[in-house]
């Protein structure tokens, strides 16, 4: 199983963002998609479950096309295709396990004590049987983003997607964050995609690196062949350098 992008473009009026992205993600893995603001990496994967589609190119998942797909047809595309985003987009009239419940219900056609018992358990795999009963508001931001996660799993996806997990998060919720993804990952052998600028992030549970520059992927790699890569611009994002090759969007 994989997923596969095919000389991938993508414009927004006379803007072009994606120039031509060839890549592969392998089954099981945590790929890191990375770059600069304003790249292209959250769009690169909202062409995965049809919030975009491609001016150009192809998008295969498992060897089928699913980038011309009409939107009724992208239903199973987003069973398999899970994606939390930066946001959270949980429910603020809902408690914590009712936000969990409500795809079980809609989706899973569960009841009652079912449903509740389910949401329980993935309530816990992300440590937050605690605040079951509490509303997303009384939560902090790394809180929010495990019960997304939980929601998230609801579906049992094969991929999960995941926009700027870390960003805005204090250091230790944001290590947290990473630690659950990549648990996650391991105990349930899904696939995961992380968007993320978040270099502590990156080099402590990627198993590759996707870099993403001037609208395609620049280079693809293992942590450590990122830190010895000898290319200049990769050096220069990941040693945070304001001086040097890389030409940034908007400056």
């Amino acid at each position: 199983m994989s997923i596969i992008f095919k000389d991938v473009h993508k414009a927004f009026g006379s803007k072009k963002v994606l120039r031509g992205i060839d890549l592969e993600v392998k089954t099981g893995e945590v790929l890191f998609i990375i770059g600069t603001s304003g790249v292209g990496k959250s769009v690169t994967i909202k062409h995965i479950i049809g919030l975009l589609k491609p001016d150009a190119g192809e998008i295969l998942l498992d060897g089928e096309p699913i980038h011309n797909l009409k939107e009724r047809d992208y239903f199973p595309v987003r069973k398999r295709c899970g994606m939390v985003f930066q946001s959270s987009t949980l429910f603020d009239s809902l408690t914590v396990v009712e936000n969990v419940i409500l795809p079980l219900r809609k989706h899973k056609k569960l009841k009652g004590t079912k449903a509740e018992k389910e949401a329980m358990a993935l309530l816990e795999k992300v440590g937050m049987t605690h605040y079951a009963h509490r509303y997303p508001a009384a939560l902090g931001d790394g809180m929010r983003k495990r019960v997304a996660i939980a929601r998230t799993l609801t579906m049992d996806p094969e991929y999960i997607l995941f926009d700027e997990p870390t960003t805005g998060l204090d250091p230790v919720s944001a290590r947290r964050v990473d630690k659950l993804i990549r648990t996650m990952s391991d105990q349930t052998g899904a696939t995961s995609i992380v968007v993320s600028h978040d270099l502590e992030s990156i080099f402590s549970i990627a198993d590759r690196i996707a870099m993403v520059y001037q609208g395609i992927i620049h280079m693809v790699g293992t942590p450590d062949e990122f830190r010895h890569s000898d290319n200049a611009v990769v050096q220069q994002f990941i040693n945070g350098c304001s001086e040097g090759e890389m030409e940034t969007p908007g400056f």
